[in-house]
C-alpha cells in the first residue's frame, strides 16, 4: 500500500487552522502562509483565510506544502535578512467556495501591500500600535473656534472655569477683601451692633464642628478625588465659614485698633487678628490648609472667639470689669476648643471633666498672664496731650511735643477716654522718664468733668515731683487697674 508523503512543519492543515488560530509569520518565506481562520457556525459557511506570498514569489497552490530542512528559511526562499524588505509582498485574501462553483474552486483575491523599509533581520514583526493622548479641554475649545464649530454652554463654561480658576479665585479674593473694607467701615458707626458678632460666632461654632464630624480631617480630605456631591457640600460650608470669619473680624479689627498702642505690646494681638482676616479672605489657602487640619482650624476659631467675647461681653453686660471680661473669654474659647478635638459623649465622662477643668485652668491663667499684651475693648483714648498749663475748663492750654527743659516749672496731662461698655474699670496715670516709673496717680485723685460717654482724667508733676534731669523721652500711660494699658501719649524734653 502505498505511504503518504510527509507532510512538513509549515504545510497547510485544515483541520489544525479551523480550531486554533495561529499568529502571522514574517513575510519573507516564500511559503504562503495561512494566519487566521477562526472557527465559525456550519450556518455561515466557510470562514476567509489571509495567506502571505512574499513579493517575487510564486502563488501558493491550494492544498499544496513545500517540505524544507530543519533550520532552513521556509519554501527555500533566502534568510528574511537576505531579502529586500523594501518589496512589495502579496496577501492574498482566500475566500470560500462559492455555492454551485465547479469543483469547489476558491476564489481568492490578492491585495498589494506597500513597501517597507529595509531593517535587520532580528526585529521583531510584530505590529505596533500608538494610541494618540487624548486632547484637554483646552484643546478641544481651540479646535471647535478654529472649525468654526456650535459649541454648547456647559462645554464652553467647563473649559473656561479650567483655564482660569486659579485667577478666579484670586478675584473672589480681592473681593472678599473689599468687602471686609465695608464692614470696617460699618463697624466705626457704632458699638452697638457688636452683640450681633453672639450670633455669629454660635453659627461658626456649629459649622466648625458639623464641618469636621462629615469631612474629616487631614488626609481624610480627599476631595481630588471625591465625588461631586462630596465636592461640591465642601466648597459650600467653607464659603459660609469664611463669610462668617470675614464679617466677624473685620468688625473687630476697628475697636482693636482704636484700643491699642502701636509702641506697645498690645499691637501683636491686632497684627494677630488682621492677618486671620486677611486669611479668612484667601480661599486656596482657608480651603486646602486651614480647613484640612482640625488642630489649625480649632486654634484660628479660639483666637476669632475670644476676641469676639471681649467686646461682646461689654456689650451684653455693661459696666463689667475689663479683666472678668478677658478671663470669661479665656474660658469659654477653651471650652469651645476642647468640644472641637472631643467626643461630646467624653465630655461627660470622669477622664473628660477632669481634662475640662485642667484646660480651662490653663487657658484662665494664659490669659491673666498675657493681659498686657491684650488692649481693653472697647475702651480707647480719644485724645491725649501734655502741656505747661490748663484751661479753667480743664483743657490744655497748649499740647507739646517737644520742650526745653528751661521753661518746665510743671508738667500737666489731660486724656479722654471714651468709655462705650460702660464705667467698670478705675483708670489711673502712669507717668514715666526713659522707661522709669515717676508717678502712678488713681483716678480717685484725677478725674475732672468731661465730654458725654468720655472719662476725662488730669494728672501734673510739680516741684518736688519733677526729677533734677529733665531731658529725655517722656510718656503718659492710661491704665486699668489690672495693668491693661488704654493708650499712650509721649512728648521729648531737650537740653
Amino acid at each position: 500500500m502505498k505511504q503518504p508523503a510527509p507532510r512538513s512543519p509549515e504545510a497547510s492543515a485544515p483541520e489544525a487552522h479551523a480550531n486554533a488560530p495561529s499568529r502571522p509569520s514574517p513575510p519573507s518565506s516564500s511559503a504562503p502562509t495561512q494566519v487566521h481562520k477562526p472557527r465559525v457556525p456550519d450556518a455561515f459557511g466557510e470562514a476567509p483565510t489571509i495567506l502571505y506570498v512574499p513579493s517575487g514569489e510564486p502563488g501558493p497552490t491550494p492544498g499544496a506544502a513545500s517540505p524544507r530542512a530543519p533550520g532552513a528559511p521556509r519554501g527555500g526562499a533566502a534568510a528574511p535578512g537576505d531579502r529586500e524588505r523594501s518589496a512589495i509582498d502579496d496577501v492574498t485574501l482566500r475566500m470560500p467556495p462559492r455555492t454551485g462553483a465547479a469543483g469547489g474552486e476558491h476564489d481568492d483575491r490578492t491585495l498589494k501591500m506597500p513597501a517597507r523599509p529595509s531593517r535587520a533581520a532580528e526585529e521583531d514583526d510584530s505590529p505596533t500600535v500608538k494610541a494618540e493622548p487624548k486632547a484637554s479641554y483646552a484643546e478641544l475649545d481651540a479646535e471647535a473656534q478654529e472649525e468654526g464649530r456650535p459649541q454648547d454652554f456647559k462645554s464652553a463654561a467647563r473649559a473656561f472655569f479650567k483655564r482660569h480658576h486659579k485667577k478666579l479665585w484670586w478675584l473672589h479674593t480681592a473681593y472678599a477683601l473689599s468687602l471686609g473694607a465695608f464692614v470696617v467701615t460699618f463697624a466705626q458707626k457704632g458699638f452697638q451692633h457688636a452683640r450681633f458678632l453672639a450670633v455669629s460666632v454660635s453659627v461658626a461654632w456649629l459649622l466648625v464642628i458639623l464641618f469636621f464630624r462629615l469631612f474629616g480631617t487631614g488626609a481624610r480630605q480627599d476631595f481630588a478625588t471625591a465625588w461631586r456631591g462630596a465636592r461640591l457640600r465642601f466648597l459650600v460650608m467653607t464659603y459660609v465659614l469664611k463669610n462668617l470669619y470675614q464679617g466677624m473680624l473685620f468688625f473687630l479689627l476697628p475697636f482693636y485698633w482704636k484700643s491699642a498702642s502701636l509702641d506697645a505690646p498690645n499691637r501683636w494681638f491686632v497684627l494677630l487678628l488682621g492677618a486671620c482676616a486677611v486669611l479668612s479672605t484667601l480661599d486656596l489657602v482657608f480651603d486646602r490648609v486651614l480647613m484640612r487640619w482640625k488642630t489649625l482650624a480649632s486654634v484660628f476659631y479660639g483666637v476669632t472667639l475670644f476676641a469676639c467675647l471681649n467686646l461682646v461681653i461689654p456689650a451684653l453686660l455693661p459696666d463689667t470689669r475689663t479683666l472678668y471680661t478677658l478671663l470669661s473669654a479665656a474660658l469659654v474659647s477653651v471650652l469651645g476648643f476642647c468640644t472641637l478635638h472631643l467626643p461630646f459623649g467624653a465630655l461627660w465622662s470622669r477622664m473628660g471633666a477632669v481634662f475640662l477643668v485642667i484646660a480651662a485652668a490653663a487657658g484662665v491663667g494664659l490669659a491673666y498672664g498675657t493681659r498686657a499684651i491684650i488692649p481693653p475693648v472697647p475702651m480707647h483714648l480719644s485724645s491725649a496731650a501734655v502741656g505747661p498749663a490748663v484751661l479753667p475748663d480743664g483743657r490744655l492750654a497748649m499740647s507739646v511735643k517737644s520742650l526745653h527743659f528751661s521753661v518746665i516749672r510743671e508738667l500737666r496731662a489731660v486724656t479722654d477716654v471714651v468709655v462705650p461698655g460702660g464705667d467698670g474699670d478705675r483708670l489711673l496715670h502712669v507717668w514715666r522718664h526713659e522707661g522709669r516709673e515717676i508717678l502712678r496717680a488713681p483716678e480717685e485723685t484725677l478725674r475732672v468733668p468731661g465730654p458725654e460717654g468720655a472719662v476725662r482724667l488730669k494728672s501734673q508733676l510739680v516741684g518736688g515731683s519733677l526729677p533734677r534731669r529733665l531731658a529725655g523721652h517722656w510718656t503718659v500711660d492710661v491704665e486699668t487697674q489690672d495693668g491693661q494699658l488704654v493708650g499712650r501719649t509721649s512728648f521729648e524734653v531737650t537740653e
